[in-house]
C-alpha cells in the first residue's frame, strides 16, 4: 500500500474534518488564501433533523494545513447574525485572535475578514468567540500537520466532540441559570443595583441574552438543581459534593454523529493511527476509552509529552489529546469512545479493517465513568518534550476561581467580567499564574495569544505540559508559567461556556517594556 493511502486520508481525514489537503509541501508557502464560511447545515441526530451552524473549509468542515504551511483563510460570515472566529491554539496577532471587540468587531453578515500568520504545528481547533453560538456548533478541528507527522507514516484520525441540545442556547442557560428573574439580591459582584454593563459580560463574548444576571437570587437556583436531571455530582473533597455536570443534553456527538449511527473508519490489518482527539464540548469534559487499542498519549493541546501508555485518558472542553494507537495484525473492529464523566452517555467512533463485523454499541454504558483528574494524577504524569527554558520568574499572580450553582455565577478573584481587574504583565517577563479554585466544579482555564507550561500542582512542583488550556479540579491548586508575548489585551477565561457567560472571564493585560 502506498504511503499516502496508507495515512489513510482519504478513509479517515476525509470523513472527519472534510477533505484534507493532500501535502503540497514544494508550494506550502505559496498557496493563495483558504475560504472559510461560517454557515448553518443541517445534521440527523438520533433521526431528528437539528440546524446548527459550522465551518466550512474546500472540503468539508474544518481545516488541515500542510508542515510550513501558513495560516492565510479569507473568513466570510454566510450567517444572518455577526460572528467572530478564534483561532484556538494558535498565536495570531492579537488583531486576528477572535474576540469581539478586542480589537476588531464581529464580522457582519455577509463580511470577509482576511487572516495570515504563521501556523503552530498541531492538533488545534476553531470556535465563535460568542459562547451561545459555540453551543450551535459554530466551531471545527483546525490540524496543523508537522513534517515529524509525515515521516511518522500513521493514518491520521480526528475526533471532534460536543455536546448538543435541541433546545436553543438561550433555553439551555435558561434552564441552568433556574429560568426565571427571582429575586433582587446579590451574588458573586452581581447585584441588583449594578448596571447591566458592569455586571454582564461583554456584548459578544459572553452577554446572554435573557439572562439577567443582576436579578439572580441566592434562593433561585433552590430546588431545581436537585430536581433538574444532569445535575451530577458524586462526593469528595473532604465529604463536600461535587457538581460534575450542570446539564443533561440531547446528544454526544462525535463527528457530528452519535453512536445510533456512528462513523466507521476503515483501517489496515496492524494499521498504525494517530488519534487527534479535541473536546469541543459547552460543558461536558469526557474519559477517550480505547478498549482493546491500547494507546500512547504523545501531546496535549497541540504539544508533545513524553509517551504515557493506556486505554482511558481524559480532556476537558477545549483541550486536545494525541493518541498513537497500533492494531493487531488481524481483522476486527475498536471502538473508541468518550465518556461523559460521572455519568453513563458516551459516544464515538469505530475504527474497522474491511469486512469487518461491526456491532452496535449503546449510547448509554452499563455504569458511570468517574470524575475526571480529581487529583490531577493524569496531569502529573504529562512531562513536556520542549520544557520552557530556565529563567527567574519575574511576575507571580493568583486567580481564585469561585462561584456556585446557587445562584448561578462563576468569577475570576471574585468578579464576573465588566468588573475584573485585569491580570498584569509587561512583554517578555516570565510570568507565574496561579489557578486555585474555591469552588466545586472544574473549571478548564484557557488563556488566548500564550502557551503555558504546568509547573506545579497543589503545591508541588512538576515540568509538566506545554497548554493552552489547563483543567483546575474543585478545591485544588494548578501553577502554570509563561514567557508574556505581544503586548495587546488577551482573554483568560473558563472554558465551560455556561461558566463564561455568567462572567468567569478576565483578561491578561501585557504592556509594552519601556
Amino acid at each position: 500500500m502506498n504511503t499516502l493511502s496508507r495515512r489513510g486520508f482519504i478513509a479517515a481525514c476525509a470523513a472527519t474534518v472534510g477533505a484534507a489537503q493532500m501535502p503540497r509541501l514544494a508550494s506550502a508557502q505559496a498557496l493563495p488564501p483558504i475560504a472559510l464560511s461560517a454557515a448553518s447545515r443541517t445534521l440527523e441526530i438520533d433521526g431528528r433533523a437539528a440546524t446548527v451552524f459550522g465551518l466550512a473549509g474546500p472540503g468539508g468542515q474544518g481545516l488541515v494545513l500542510d508542515p510550513g504551511q501558513r495560516f492565510r483563510v479569507d473568513l466570510t460570515n454566510d450567517l444572518d447574525v455577526g460572528t467572530i472566529i478564534h483561532w484556538h491554539g494558535q498565536i495570531p496577532p492579537n488583531a486576528q485572535d477572535g474576540v469581539p471587540d478586542m480589537p476588531m468587531p464581529l464580522l457582519s453578515p455577509g463580511e470577509t475578514r482576511s487572516y495570515d500568520f504563521e501556523a503552530r504545528p498541531g492538533t488545534h481547533w476553531m470556535h465563535s468567540h460568542v459562547p451561545i453560538q459555540e453551543m450551535q456548533l459554530l466551531a471545527a478541528p483546525l490540524i496543523v500537520r508537522s513534517q515529524e507527522d509525515l515521516a511518522a507514516d500513521r493514518q491520521e484520525v480526528v475526533l471532534f466532540l460536543h455536546d448538543f441540545s435541541f433546545k436553543s442556547p438561550d433555553e439551555v442557560l435558561a434552564d441552568i441559570s433556574g429560568g426565571h428573574g427571582g429575586g433582587h439580591g446579590a451574588g458573586h459582584g452581581a447585584d441588583s443595583g449594578a448596571p447591566p454593563e458592569q455586571g454582564m459580560p461583554m456584548k459578544g463574548v459572553g452577554a446572554v441574552p435573557g439572562m439577567d444576571h443582576g436579578a439572580m437570587s441566592h434562593g433561585a437556583m433552590g430546588g431545581m438543581m436537585g430536581n433538574m436531571p444532569g445535575m451530577g455530582g458524586m462526593m469528595g473533597m473532604g465529604g463536600m459534593a461535587m457538581d460534575l455536570n450542570d446539564y443533561n443534553w440531547d446528544a454526544y456527538l462525535a463527528n457530528d454523529r452519535t453512536l445510533s449511527d456512528p462513523e466507521v473508519v476503515q483501517v489496515e490489518r496492524g494499521g498504525r493511527i494517530r488519534l487527534r482527539v479535541i473536546n469541543a464540548s459547552a460543558a461536558t469534559v469526557l474519559w477517550i476509552d480505547t478498549g482493546g487499542a491500547r494507546g500512547r498519549l504523545v501531546a496535549v493541546d497541540g504539544h508533545a509529552v513524553q509517551p504515557v501508555s493506556g486505554t482511558r485518558f481524559g480532556l476537558a472542553m477545549g483541550q486536545r489529546l494525541d493518541i498513537e494507537i497500533d492494531l493487531p495484525n488481524e481483522g476486527g473492529a475498536w471502538p473508541i469512545l468518550a465518556l461523559r464523566e460521572g455519568a453513563r452517555e458516551r459516544t464515538g467512533l469505530i475504527l474497522a479493517t474491511p469486512g469487518a463485523e461491526v456491532r452496535r454499541i449503546e449510547s448509554v454504558a452499563e455504569v458511570e465513568a468517574p470524575a475526571f483528574d480529581t487529583d490531577l494524577a493524569q496531569e502529573a504524569s504529562l512531562i513536556a518534550l520542549d520544557a520552557l527554558p530556565d529563567r527567574p520568574v519575574d511576575r507571580s499572580q493568583m486567580l481564585m476561581l469561585g462561584g456556585s450553582m446557587q445562584p448561578y455565577v462563576w468569577t475570576i478573584n471574585g468578579s464576573v467580567w465588566g468588573r475584573h481587574q485585569p491580570i498584569i504583565a509587561r512583554s517578555g517577563e516570565r510570568v507565574v499564574l496561579s489557578f486555585h479554585n474555591m469552588s466545586m466544579m472544574g473549571h478548564p482555564m484557557h488563556l488566548h495569544g500564550h502557551a503555558f507550561q504546568v509547573v506545579g500542582l497543589n503545591g508541588r512542583a512538576v515540568a509538566g505540559a506545554l497548554r493552552d488550556t489547563v483543567y483546575v479540579p474543585p478545591m485544588s491548586m494548578v501553577d502554570v508559567a509563561l514567557d508574556a508575548g505581544e503586548a495587546a489585551r488577551w482573554m483568560l477565561h473558563c472554558h465551560h461556556m455556561p461558566h463564561l457567560a455568567t462572567g468567569m472571564m478576565t483578561e491578561f493585560a501585557v504592556t509594552a517594556l519601556v
